[in-house]
């Protein structure tokens, strides 16, 4: 059991609970906090006094003085004109993630609502009731508001939910058949429940989780390339990275080094070779690998601080007696953070992609042309660098930063804009492809060493390679090879791969 107090909530935490569920409920502490908020707003109320989105309009609206008597109108008017997503419906690990971020946020004290929002949230959360949230309608700025309202109306017992098997189905209809009450709005809910950036940072933790786990899988990959290509260990010298003692750079040194160990059958064969020194998609691996990895931790801790923030307008102080109007929820920390990683991500596919190049090409690994076993009358694997080429170049059209883009809404009253969902969702293709690019390495890599046996590598890319070996096979000829890339592709999300990375190996 997952206790969420808004402040200790990390990626490791959000993962577990969309990708195994984890079970969530509020703790002591912001349970108290929470009753403290409402009960101060409630004697604002009381007073007569004048807060925007507890009696006012919204936005544009903001000067528009609402009675008393259509609060609650007021709150279900919001939700149900902001639910104005649309596209494909975000998956349900997603949509978990930003259940959990909603309940975090709103736990932390700061916006006014009842403890019964956060446990209505967690209710549906730990029964697997899923609203239905459209991808595509976020400008990130005054919160994600159109996916946000989405949930909030499943709160209400509206709308769609997101069924085991990806499909639209009735809240109504799931909501009398789990006997669930549906939420009734008060004063300032709705609002909380929509102001805040919670969809970009939900799909912005479990993308970085996974990119995280992937840059060691660049590592095994480079490894076997560098083995197959029989290059030199001298770049990975631990006597060189503490020169430049960039973190990512000496770790990336580090960990390819602890993969090829200080030798290998394959490389006492050319213990006298002449080439001084390999070409950069080799030499300078812990520069970019590791640069890619300080980039990607950066990200992470940014918004793990994001997780743990109050991200309503306005925010209620109750010890401090006020209510005050500001622009916490504004995207903009969050989208720096998404094209800042995306590009970062992209630019392990470049470097894998010229790998997988100098594999196909005899000139540079002396081994044969595409990695054919006769060529000409078979292509090799020709087309799939091709298709390796073509991920690389759609990357560097989604690699444009969308944070860079603002387009004034509500009559100008947001008058700047984050696009910080838009830069998460562009990360998460991004990753997608780049994962498919090192798939397409891995079975190049593992080709070319094919063709060295039977010498053998060293022992943490022995494991790989025999571990590949497993799925798919020596290419003796021709053949439908995304079949292989698919294949391999699974033992990258499954996880196979990375735990034999991590060794030990028997040497």
């Amino acid at each position: 059991m997952l206790v969420i107090d808004g402040k200790n909530l990390n990626m490791e935490a959000v993962v577990q609970v969309a990708q195994q569920r984890t079970p969530v409920s509020l703790g002591a502490s912001a349970r108290q906090a929470m009753v403290n908020s409402r009960s101060f707003i409630e004697s604002c109320i009381a007073q007569g006094e004048t807060m925007y989105g507890v009696n006012t309009g919204f936005g544009a609206f903001s000067q528009v003085r609402i009675s008393d008597d259509q609060i609650e109108a007021l709150q279900r008017n919001l939700i149900r004109s902001h639910c104005a997503g649309i596209g494909q419906p975000f998956a349900a690990p997603v949509v978990r993630a930003i259940m959990l971020l909603r309940a975090n946020t709103l736990a932390r004290g700061h916006s006014g609502v009842r403890p019964l929002v956060v446990e209505k949230i967690l209710e549906l959360l730990n029964k697997n009731v899923l609203p239905w949230i459209p991808e595509q309608g976020s400008v990130g700025a005054s919160g994600d508001l159109a996916p946000l309202s989405h949930l909030a109306l499943a709160l209400m017992g509206e709308g769609s939910l997101l069924g085991e098997q990806g499909e639209r189905i009735s809240a109504a209809t799931v909501f009398k058949t789990k006997n669930i009450e549906p939420l009734i709005l008060k004063a300032k809910e709705g609002l909380s429940l929509i102001n805040g950036c919670q969809v970009m940072t939900a799909l912005g933790l479990l993308t970085l989780h996974e990119a995280h786990t992937t840059i060691n899988l660049f590592d095994l990959a480079a490894a076997m390339t560098l083995e197959a290509t029989r290059g030199s260990r001298k770049p990975f010298d631990p006597l060189i990275a503490p020169t430049r003692p960039h973190p990512g750079e000496l770790k990336t040194a580090h960990n390819i080094l602890r993969l090829l160990g200080p030798s290998s059958p394959i490389s006492e064969t050319h213990i006298d070779c002449k080439k001084v020194q390999d070409a950069y998609s080799l030499r300078c691996i812990p520069a970019v690998h590791g640069a890619v990895r300080d980039v990607i931790e950066r990200s992470i801790r940014v918004l793990e601080c994001e997780a743990n923030s109050s991200t309503d307008n306005p925010l209620v102080f109750a010890e401090e007696r006020k209510v005050l109007s500001c622009g916490n929820f504004h995207g903009e920390p969050v989208a720096l953070e998404m094209d800042f990683a995306a590009i970062a991500i992209a630019n392990l596919g470049n470097i894998s992609e010229r790998r997988l190049a100098k594999l196909i090409d005899p000139t540079f690994s002396e081994l044969p042309a595409f990695l054919a076993t006769e060529g000409g009358l078979q292509s090799g694997l020709m087309i799939v660098h091709v298709a390796a080429a073509s991920l690389v170049s759609e990357n560097k059209g989604l690699c444009h930063p969308a944070s860079v883009d603002s387009i004034p809404t509500s009559s100008d009253k947001e008058d700047h804009v984050s696009m910080g969902t838009i830069a998460a969702r562009k990360f998460a293709r991004i990753l997608e492809n780049v994962k498919n690019i090192l798939a397409m390495e891995l079975l190049g890599a593992s080709q070319g060493l094919g063709f060295l046996e039977p010498l053998k590598p060293t022992a943490g890319v022995l494991a790989a390679y025999e571990k590949i070996r497993e799925k798919v096979s020596f290419a003796k000829e021709d053949r439908v090879f995304s079949e292989d890339i698919e294949k391999i592709r699974t033992l990258i999300d499954d996880g196979s791969l990375s735990k034999v990375s991590e060794g030990p190996w028997k040497r």
